[in-house]
């Protein structure tokens, strides 16, 4: 690893760290995923981790990548994605915690994470987390000064078994702190439409770690859910292809549904 103080984290041919896909979408949705990519800077030697770990749920949320503008072209709304690996720092964690970059992750030690500077930590939030969110805040301006309404979707995956646990859900729909309109009535339709092997708030929950969906729909009141898609099920085109035409039904009459915010 030559990470250094005073030098730039990302040169050629490093990509960039923010991915847009469909800017133009028009629809009220904006799709997000602080997990979809798994390359690491040149800069910091794969942080002493071989290709196994680097294609592992640790390094990022499998199947995301290709869902996610499979669901953006049907809905017609943009999906920004993150290209850098959670292990370098997660998008999805407020960069000033402890969980943004992490020495140890699901038992496996990360070397190049281990006892890194103030200054280091300072790099990598400057290089990769901030321009994510800078262009997420910057594409709601956009869409609010253009007055089309707002549905701020970030999408994840999740594994199908954890701690010898077998996971039975196939999508996980997350919410928390009272700003529920968008998820609940997302619950709604899924049931309607008998939809098996749903969890509300499974596998996870918002517990204060998550910072994408607080950290931008919360304050000015955005229709929002984090959803989890388990990732066995994203393993094939046609798997995300099915999986993107059902999340634009259910996710359009959800929207239908959702309450909206009453003007302050």
């Amino acid at each position: 690893m030559s990470e250094r103080i005073g030098q730039p984290l990302l040169a050629q041919p490093d990509p960039s760290p923010v991915q847009v896909h469909n800017p133009g979408g028009a629809s009220p949705f904006l799709l997000l995923g602080d997990h979809a990519g798994n390359a690491i800077p040149a800069a910091l030697g794969a942080l002493g981790l071989g290709p196994a770990d680097l294609g592992r749920h640790i390094a990022w949320d499998l199947g995301i990548a290709a869902l996610g503008p499979m669901l953006a072209d049907r809905l017609d709304a943009p999906f920004i994605s993150q290209a850098y690996s959670r292990l370098v720092i997660d998008c999805n964690r407020d960069p000033d915690g402890p969980e943004a970059i992490v020495e140890v992750s699901d038992g496996t030690p990360v070397p190049g994470n281990r006892g890194l500077s103030e200054a280091l930590r300072r790099q990598r939030i400057a290089a990769i987390h901030r321009p994510y969110h800078d262009a997420v805040a910057q594409a709601l301006r956009e869409r609010h000064a253009a007055g089309v309404q707002i549905h701020l979707v970030s999408l994840h995956s999740f594994t199908p078994t954890m701690d010898g646990f077998d996971r039975p859900w196939e999508i996980g729909v997350l919410h928390g702190d009272g700003h529920t309109r968008l998820a609940h009535a997302l619950l709604q339709v899924l049931r309607a439409r008998r939809v098996p092997a749903v969890g509300d708030n499974e596998p996870y929950a918002f517990d204060g770690t998550d910072y994408t969906i607080p950290h931008h729909a919360y304050p000015a009141g955005h229709l929002c859910v984090e959803l989890e898609i388990r990732q066995d099920l994203l393993t094939t085109t046609r798997g995300c292809e099915q999986w993107a035409a059902n999340l634009c039904d259910w996710l359009n009459a959800s929207a239908a549904l959702a309450p909206r915010p009453v003007p302050g």
